[in-house]
């Protein structure tokens, strides 16, 4: 993962790596959870934008998969998000117009818990 976006300077990149598991789940809908690791995430990187496409996204693909890989991919202030099952099979795809980040990419899962969509940092799950 490189720097993408130099003006955020309080995110730290190799803390990411460190989240494994999680002590605590954050609510961002009635449905969508995030994890530690994606909390830090949203919060130091400034990129709630990102967790809030994913829920609208994860909502209009429904449960009929537990398993959502999120591949997030940031060029010139735009972004691409495309949503696969894992075996590289692809369920849906965003482009974002205008969106900043501090990393050029980026992959989060998100799992169906039978009442929730956990988002989390692949280390986490």
């Amino acid at each position: 993962m490189n720097s993408h976006n130099n003006s955020n300077k309080l995110f730290d990149l190799s803390l990411l790596t460190r989240f494994t598991g999680t002590q605590s789940y954050y609510p961002i809908s009635s449905q969508h959870l995030l994890t530690d690791g994606t909390r830090y995430l949203s919060q130091a990187g400034r990129c709630f934008w990102i967790m809030d496409a994913i829920a609208s996204h994860l909502a209009e693909l429904g449960t009929m998969d537990w398993f959502v890989l999120v591949r997030v991919i940031c060029r010139h202030n735009s972004a691409t998000m495309i949503y696969e099952d894992g075996n590289g099979n692809e369920h849906a795809r965003q482009e974002i117009p205008h969106a900043e980040f501090a990393l050029e990419k980026i992959t989060l899962y998100a799992c169906w818990d039978g009442a929730h969509w956990v988002i989390m940092l692949p280390s986490e799950y």
